[in-house]
């Protein structure tokens, strides 16, 4: 029995977080340069969104390019850009044809020009969709994400619009980037590293990890169904005793 037919298919989590990492040392294995992974993992990027649509997941969001991966070598950050706009063009039939709606969080003015056209077009082609929202975190940084929310309530409390005394949790997810969806209850890290790597940092407070010791470019629907499957076997307490739970 594949972890497929294991799934309660009434416990899904309704938001799916995933660290595609590995990308580099899988093509680095087979003697091959770093864009060569990026190449191969867009198949599993296509393979994960087209199972979690399968089961009936709500949001997918992906660890694209984080503010920090501008520093990596020039050829290399001009070679994922051509990459991402290559795929949004190729892909987007399918996301049609999927009924899954395109959204980016991010930093998304750091793009070039003509990543940020076909980023914005193929979102806007897809925004009509009810199937899956598959959102790419893009010269993200949960840091700047807090701090960038952060200006904007200090803005609101200069102008008058908002009292001090107002503030509290649901203002600050108010003016994230993720405020027009759930937290995500399963944060996915492939690779074997045991990091958050600066992503969705608030909105992970009650996510369940999940680490697995696959790099990104070998990670198929099959290992995404096997981290379900996982999480639901998990105990889901916020705080409380199971006792509370039951």
């Amino acid at each position: 029995m594949g972890f497929k037919d294991q799934i309660d298919l009434s416990r899904l989590p309704e938001h799916i977080a995933i660290i595609m990492d590995g990308n580099g040392r899988w093509a680095k294995g087979k003697g091959k340069l770093r864009v060569f992974g990026h190449r191969n993992g867009v198949v599993s990027v296509r393979d994960v969104v087209e199972g979690a649509g399968e089961i009936g997941v709500k949001y997918v969001t992906l660890y694209t390019f984080s503010s920090e991966n501008w520093s990596r070598p020039r050829l290399e950050v001009s070679a994922i850009m051509e990459l991402m706009i290559s795929t949004i063009h190729k892909e987007i039939n399918n996301f049609m044809k999927n009924n899954v709606r395109l959204n980016a969080i991010g930093e998304l003015n750091m793009l070039p020009e003509k990543c940020y056209r076909e980023l914005t077009s193929a979102m806007e082609r897809t925004s009509q969709n009810t199937g899956l929202v598959l959102t790419l975190a893009l010269s993200y940084s949960s840091r700047r994400e807090i701090v960038s929310a952060v200006k904007n309530i200090a803005s609101k409390v200069l102008s008058g619009e908002l009292n001090i005394d107002q503030i509290n949790e649901e203002t600050i997810e108010n003016n994230l980037y993720t405020s027009a969806m759930p937290d995500p209850e399963l944060m996915i890290r492939t690779s074997g590293e045991y990091r958050i790597s600066n992503y969705l940092l608030w909105q992970i407070a009650y996510a369940e990890l999940y680490f697995t010791a696959k790099l990104w470019p070998d990670f198929r629907r099959e290992d995404f169904f096997e981290a379900i499957v996982d999480f639901q076997k998990r105990e889901r307490r916020f705080g409380m005793t199971s006792e509370q739970l039951n």
